[in-house]
């Protein structure tokens, strides 16, 4: 095709959402400016008077600053918000496209089955792509057979499943939900009037049931097939038992199993390490300049995403600086009612404004990346020392080969044999490799933190590297999202303790900055995305506090006549209101802006809990990170609660009970409150404790649901309901004992 005229990608400054931000800015910072004003005042009056107690005046200006601090902080993403759209239909010619090798991970076939892993393999490998261009990576930290033998019989499917797709030009390629009732229809349109396609459609999803039968039957020996003391296992398909293929000619990309070194004496540096080892195994193979890293379950869901991305990397005017490409992750399981705010739009939201500003961070997976930027190979020059190269890069002569012609990858059909790379293969994927080198300091994924994506993103942006933030009408990437509480609050955990190590470690985003690394609103958008843990603080300070005063009839706030009163009206209903504004603006119902006011609840109030307790322990060393897979498995009882919209409490007690406590200590506070407010006639001046209170009991409703009315499986359970009112009166036991002092 030739080259039509016109931009490969268009980026358009949303100019009506960027007024209201601003706006807004403008009308909370002097409210809030008004706020600090009276509580200074007040707090200089009850020194000198001692008319009130200090510490909880004190405690609720604290909970205020904190909360300021974070907000000013999440100011940043909405400073100039950006949306993209690209034009695949201007591309040049499919022979002139660079090379793209697919990474996809995976570490326990029981916790991740088969069945899903390999149709994300599948539909990576029919990409809309020229497939001579195209190698595709499975990364198994499990070193499971089971998943080996998944992939050989993936291959062997791939040659039927692959020419179909393209002859038929499907756009699901993921063959599970291509044969599912809801995918039929769009992707039926152009040929579903074929006696030769629905002919050869019915004898693919003939070949496809079999294919999932044998898989089912691999699976069915999952559990005990994990191993964590191996040796490194590689094995390309194309080459397996002897085949031989004219790669010059074929229609199906290179398949790649890795299944890395593990002993339980070294460290394996979770999935960063991971991360790093397909780098350098597809070094050595195939060395595609760019890579796209996908998780198990996410499958590719638009076949032209490679395209979509190539319409930055072939831009001459934002491509010498891009290092990746970030699409969204969207997932095929989402509830109607998404109760665990499953659809991460409020992060998503985050990263529209932070492309305007220097780009998103990396979100996991579904980006395509620079493999230079990853290699820091910008410096490299024709005549640098080799052996400098190998003390940074690791003793490969392969891969120091491979930096030099990163930009003209290895041809499949020029390759030399893979038994004569086997040894060298074995080396990049060995356990030791990284100590001899850079890796996961200076070169590919950063190592030390569980959140490699965030860690990893400040370093290429130091370095002086840009992203951009593509998020088209259909999804290019569909995942599986957790469908219980439990699963969202444990993943929610971990990536808050990762993030908190971060944020208190010299490569923190607001370092970077005082380093002159990163812009000053690139920095506080990293840094208010790092901090999210730490609103564990303000919320206990806001949900405590005031209702333990109201109980005791200790006013904290102006009287309802006390003109005050209105700037903390006013900062109080703007803030829900700006949510609102922003839900609405994204296209979201507004039933989402309560769901996603619930989970930040739920979340400040359990599971960042224990994250900033695990960094606190770890900083003192009696803590340390690990990674936990989130349960890709899903049993009915689950799943009919989550499509119902009913949340499932079914979690550890050291989850619930937090937020239990949190909600029993207000109805209680608010109960008894009123009652000293009719009896003492002090509604003017305990007026707003009581209205947040109600607040709290009104929004987060769903918990007082759980622990009295619910009879279902799904209920809190009667004894953490007990832990959480033994809770709530030890709290109001000290609490009152630290007022009668």
């Amino acid at each position: 095709m030739e080259k039509s005229s016109g931009p490969l990608n268009v980026c358009r400054t949303l100019k009506i959402d960027l007024v209201i931000n601003r706006l807004y800015m403008v009308f909370l910072g002097v409210a809030l400016s008004a706020l600090f004003y009276y509580r200074v005042t007040t707090l200089s009056h009850i020194i000198k008077t001692g008319e009130s107690p200090f510490l909880p005046h004190f405690l609720i200006f604290t909970t205020e600053l904190l909360f300021t601090f974070l907000w000013f902080l999440h100011q940043a993403f909405r400073w100039k918000p950006v949306v993209r759209t690209v034009h695949p239909e201007r591309l040049p010619q499919d022979q002139e496209f660079p090379g793209v090798d697919v990474f996809v991970f995976t570490a326990d076939p029981v916790m991740e089955p088969a069945l899903g892993v390999m149709n994300t393999v599948l539909s990576a490998m029919a990409l809309d792509y020229p497939p001579d261009k195209l190698a595709v990576y499975l990364s198994d930290d499990g070193g499971s057979s089971v998943t080996l033998n998944a992939v050989r019989e993936t291959w062997k499917f791939s040659k039927w499943w692959i020419p179909f797709c393209r002859k038929y030009e499907l756009k699901t390629r993921c063959a599970d939900a291509y044969f599912s009732n809801e995918e039929r229809e769009s992707d039926d349109d152009v040929f579903g009037s074929s006696s030769d396609f629905l002919a050869e459609k019915k004898e693919m999803e003939r070949r496809y049931y079999e294919f999932k039968e044998r898989l089912e039957k691999l699976s069915a020996n999952a559990s005990g097939s994990v191993s964590r003391d191996h040796a490194a296992i590689i094995e390309v398909m194309n080459y397996a038992n002897g085949e031989e293929m004219d790669l010059s000619t074929r229609e199906v990309p290179c398949l790649v199993y890795v299944s890395r070194e593990k002993r339980p004496s070294h460290p394996h540096h979770f999935k960063a390490g991971a991360v790093n080892t397909l780098i350098r195994v597809s070094a050595v193979i195939s060395n595609a300049p760019y890579i796209l890293i996908l998780d198990c379950d996410h499958y590719c869901n638009d076949p032209t995403s490679a395209r979509q991305a190539m319409c930055f990397y072939l831009d001459p005017e934002i491509s010498p600086t891009l290092a990746f490409v970030q699409f969204p992750q969207a997932f095929h399981n989402i509830s109607v009612h998404d109760i665990y705010d499953c659809r991460l739009n409020y992060f998503n939201r985050r990263w529209i404004g932070a492309d305007g500003i220097g780009g998103p961070g990396i979100c996991g997976c579904n980006l395509f990346l620079k493999r230079e930027a990853l290699y820091g190979t910008t410096i490299v020059k024709k005549d640098i020392d080799v052996n400098y190269l190998k003390r940074c890069f690791g003793p490969s002569n392969e891969i120091v080969k491979s930096i030099y012609e990163v930009s003209k990858p290895h041809s499949f059909k020029d390759m030399r044999s893979i038994d004569a790379l086997k040894k060298e293969l074995e080396l990049v994927a060995s356990v030791a490799y990284d100590n001899q080198s850079e890796w996961g300091k200076e070169v590919g994924f950063d190592y030390w933190s569980v959140v490699e994506d965030h860690s990893t993103s400040l370093v290429l942006f130091s370095r002086g590297w840009k992203s951009v933030w593509i998020d088209p009408p259909r999804p290019c990437f569909l995942g599986s999202c957790p469908t219980n509480l439990s699963d969202m609050l444990v993943q929610q955990a971990r990536w808050g303790l990762g993030l908190m190590q971060v944020s208190l470690s010299k490569s923190s985003a607001l370092v970077y900055w005082l380093r002159g690394k990163i812009s000053t609103l690139h920095s506080m958008c990293f840094a208010a995305n790092a901090l999210d843990p730490i609103n564990v603080i303000p919320l206990f300070g806001i949900s405590v506090v005031p209702q333990i005063c109201l109980l005791h009839g200790i006013p904290l706030y102006p009287k309802v006549s006390d003109p005050f009163f209105l700037v903390f009206a006013f900062i109080f209903v703007a803030s829900l209101l700006k949510h609102v504004q922003e839900v609405l603006s994204y296209g979201q119902p507004i039933r989402d802006a309560l769901y996603e006011l619930r989970v930040w609840m739920m979340k400040s109030s359990s599971c960042y809990l224990f994250s900033t307790l695990g960094v606190v322990l770890d900083k003192v060393g009696l803590h340390k990170a690990n990674f936990t897979l989130t349960n890709k498995v899903v049993d009915d009882d689950q799943k009919t609660l989550f499509h119902k919209g009913v949340y499932n409490f079914r979690a550890s007690p050291l989850l619930i009970a937090p937020m239990c406590s949190l909600y029993i200590l207000n109805v209680v506070c608010f109960m008894m409150g009123v009652a000293r407010i009719i009896q003492s006639q002090k509604g003017d001046e305990l007026f707003a404790q009581a209205v947040i209170a109600l607040f709290a009991i009104t929004v987060n409703y769903h918990v007082f649901d759980g622990m009295v009315l619910r009879k279902d499986r799904g209920r809190v359970s009667p004894s953490v309901f007990l832990i959480s009112v033994a809770v709530t009166a030890i709290i109001l036991s000290f609490a009152s004992l630290i007022l009668m002092f």
